[in-house]
């Protein structure tokens, strides 16, 4: 009897965007064809993206221009979560100084408030989210706004975005600019903060579901926040080192390369004392040091090897300086 896919336990995938379906203009490798497989086994799909610089129809385009079927339904961005918090903290027709782009003005105009673009306009509060044409003025009047009473509200704060060349600043940086100015934190509402997860599962109608993200502090924390199961990917930001370092509230549920993982029995580790093995992969402490009986040459096979040396690091804090070995993963 084959062993039931990581996905059978679940009624819906949601997946971040950036470094998991997609790396600026080209898909992820498998994504596509993945994505396809599990739709076919009714399993509903999500897309949850903390990008609140696009409206949730251009992003339903560009995955549908790169393979992968998507509906208007399916996305939930920072934005919408971050215009619902607007509507639970103001009265309605309350005007709202936007510190992104018309996408999130949108957003913020469909909770019925009034988006405005200056702080002369003397808004009862101040949103911002990732805008790539930002400048200084405009950061300016959200200090000035700010410094005299508007709240602060954030889509997110992740301090980069992957791109198919490499890491850029994200929206944290652009909020720090901000912060540094002003005395107020902002109230934030996309990952690894709960309103954009719980107006996913809100959306989508269920709480059974598995998030794939390829962040520890946005994407795996933000799923841990709310309860939800999680499957790392090493396909965008963080990487192996980044999982020996993670504190608990950052630690996955299970890892994979890619999002085809779910399509795969589940990765799982035991623990017995100095002992920890995963599938044929076992580690062990000796000396103090974390040691595998064998490093082997696959792909997966060195994932194997990686979930067993993480229970051991993780539970015990042992040297965990075997993982330069695994030189498939990064």
């Amino acid at each position: 009897m084959n062993d039931p896919r990581l996905v059978d336990a679940y009624e819906a995938a949601l997946f971040d965007l950036d470094g998991v379906v997609y790396l600026g203009p080209a898909p992820v490798e498998g994504a596509p064809e993945g994505i396809a497989a599990l739709r076919e086994l009714g399993v509903q799909v999500g897309f949850v993206t903390n990008n609140a610089a696009r409206p949730p129809q251009v992003v339903v385009d560009q995955l549908t221009g790169l393979g992968v079927e998507a509906h208007l339904s399916d996305v939930v961005t920072s934005a919408q979560a971050g215009a619902r918090q607007l509507a639970e903290a103001l009265e309605p027709g309350s005007r709202v100084l936007v510190v992104g782009t018309q996408a999130l003005a949108d957003e913020v105009e469909a909770a019925g408030m009034v988006p405005v673009w200056s702080r002369e306009d003397r808004p009862s509060a101040v949103i911002q989210g990732y805008d790539p044409q930002l400048t200084w003025p405009r950061i300016d009047d959200a200090c000035h706004a700010i410094q005299a009473g508007a709240r602060w509200f954030a889509t997110n704060t992740d301090s980069t975005r992957p791109t198919d060349v490499g890491l850029v600043p994200g929206a944290g940086a652009q909020i720090a600019a901000v912060r540094v100015a002003v005395t107020q934190e902002p109230t934030v509402a996309g990952k690894p903060c709960t309103p954009l997860m719980e107006e996913t599962m809100r959306r989508m109608g269920t709480r059974q579901a598995i998030f794939v993200g390829d962040r520890l502090d946005t994407d795996v924390q933000g799923a841990v926040a709310v309860g939800m199961d999680s499957l790392f990917v090493f396909t965008g930001a963080h990487g192996k080192q980044d999982l020996l370092q993670a504190p608990e509230d950052q630690r996955p549920t299970t890892i994979g390369h890619d999002l085809r993982s779910l399509l795969e029995p589940a990765r799982r580790a035991t623990l017995e004392g100095e002992e920890a093995r995963c599938r044929d992969q076992q580690a062990l402490i000796v000396d103090g040091r974390i040691h595998l009986d064998q490093v082997p040459t696959g792909r997966e096979e060195q994932l194997d090897a990686l979930w067993a040396v993480l229970q051991l690091a993780w539970d015990t804090g042992a040297d965990a300086g075997v993982l330069d070995r695994l030189d498939q993963v990064q």
